[in-house]
C-alpha cells in the first residue's frame, strides 16, 4: 500500500511553433505524499507551470503532453475529456494565479461555488448554496451570506483569492494545486493565504503544490522542495536541506538573490544573465553559461538527475563546495 496520491513519471511537454517543436518540460519525475506540500520552484518559463496544467488537461491547443500521472491507477496525461472532467475539482483541483480571470463575472459568488457541489457531488441546489457558504466562513470571508451574493468584481483580491480555495476545497480533493496563489496580493494578505494554506491542508488532510518564485513563500510552507530550470528538475529534497545546504548553483543563486530582513546592509546577488531560450538550449548542462561553477564537462554533458544517496536528488556535474561571499554594499 503506498501513501503517494500522485505519481508523474517522465513527463514531458511540447508546444509546435510554427516550423519548430519547444520542449517546455523534459522527463519531469516526482511523486507526492498524501498530506505534504511540494514547492515546485524556478523563474518565469522553467516549466513549472506548463508541468500541472498539462495534468489538469489545459495546455493550449499547440501543447502536447507525453509521460504518464498516475492519481490512483488513473493516468491524467491524454485521458479523455469526459472522464478528466469526472476527476477535476473532485479528485485534484488548481487555483490559477489571478482569480479575477478563473471566476465567471456575471454570475454571483454562490451561483458558482454551488455548480461544483451540483455537479461532482449530487446536491441540490439550496443544500448547495448552504454547503458553499459555510466553506465562505471556513476561508474567513467575513459575512459569508452577504459575500456569497456578491459578484467577483465587488470583491477584493485576497476575497477574490480566497472564493478560488473555497471553490477547490468543495469537493475535499485529494490533491490542490495552487500556481502562484500569492504573487497579486499585498504582503499583509500573503500571510493569511499561507496561513490559511497550512491550516486547511491539516484539516483536510490535502496534499499541496505550490507552484511559486517565491522563496519566501516555500520557506514558511513546504515540506519538500523541487527546482527547476529550462523545463528539468535540477535539484530535490526537503526544504530544510535546500535551503541550508544546496548542492546546485542554481539553487544556490536563488537562495542569493532573495532579501533577507535581517541583512540590510549587504547587497542581493542576482544571477547573471538570462534563462536560455528553449528553442536554442546550450550543449551540455543548460546553466552552464550563468554559472560560476562551471567546467570542462559541464559544456559539453547534460547532467542526470541522480539521487545523491541521502533522499536528495541533483543535476550536477560539481561536487566541491559551494561557498559564496555576499558583496557588501
Amino acid at each position: 500500500m503506498t501513501d503517494h496520491v500522485l505519481s508523474i513519471e517522465d513527463l514531458s511537454v511540447t508546444f509546435q511553433l510554427h516550423e519548430s517543436e519547444v520542449h517546455a518540460v523534459r522527463e519531469m519525475n516526482f511523486k507526492l505524499r498524501a498530506g505534504e506540500t511540494l514547492a515546485v520552484v524556478g523563474e518565469s518559463g522553467s516549466g513549472k507551470s506548463q508541468a500541472f496544467l498539462s495534468i489538469m488537461g489545459l495546455l493550449a491547443k499547440n501543447g502536447r503532453a507525453s509521460g504518464r500521472a498516475m492519481l490512483g491507477d488513473i493516468n491524467l496525461v491524454g485521458l479523455e475529456k469526459s472522464r478528466l472532467d469526472r476527476v477535476r475539482g473532485k479528485d485534484i483541483a488548481m487555483i490559477f494565479q489571478d482569480p479575477m480571470t478563473s471566476l465567471n463575472p456575471s454570475l454571483r459568488v454562490k451561483a458558482q461555488l454551488a455548480e461544483v457541489l451540483v455537479k461532482h457531488r449530487g446536491f441540490d441546489r439550496r443544500q448547495a448554496e448552504r454547503t458553499a457558504i459555510e466553506m465562505l466562513e471556513r476561508v474567513g470571508i467575513p459575512e459569508p451570506a452577504k459575500r456569497a451574493n456578491a459578484y467577483p468584481h465587488e470583491m477584493s483580491g485576497g476575497m477574490r483569492q480566497r472564493v478560488m480555495i473555497a471553490m477547490a476545497l468543495l469537493c475535499q480533493p485529494k490533491i490542490l494545486i495552487a500556481d502562484e496563489p500569492t504573487t497579486a496580493l499585498d504582503v499583509t494578505v500573503q500571510a493569511q493565504m499561507l496561513d490559511l494554506f497550512k491550516n486547511l491542508t491539516n484539516d483536510f488532510g490535502t496534499s499541496l503544490v505550490l507552484i511559486t518564485h517565491d522563496l519566501g513563500v516555500v520557506a514558511g510552507v513546504a515540506d519538500r522542495m523541487m527546482v527547476m530550470y529550462a523545463g528539468r528538475a535540477v535539484e530535490k529534497g526537503s526544504v530544510d536541506e535546500l535551503f541550508y545546504n544546496p548542492r546546485h548553483p542554481y539553487t544556490l543563486g536563488l537562495l542569493h538573490s532573495t532579501p533577507h530582513i535581517a541583512q540590510r546592509a549587504t547587497r542581493l546577488d542576482p544571477i547573471q544573465g538570462l534563462p536560455p531560450s528553449l528553442e536554442h538550449l546550450p550543449k551540455g548542462c543548460s546553466f552552464n553559461p550563468r554559472c560560476s561553477f562551471c567546467f570542462d564537462r559541464c559544456l559539453e554533458e547534460r547532467p542526470p538527475l541522480i539521487d545523491t544517496g541521502d533522499g536528495r536528488e541533483k543535476a550536477c556535474w560539481y561536487e566541491g563546495p559551494m561557498r559564496y561571499e555576499q558583496k557588501v554594499a
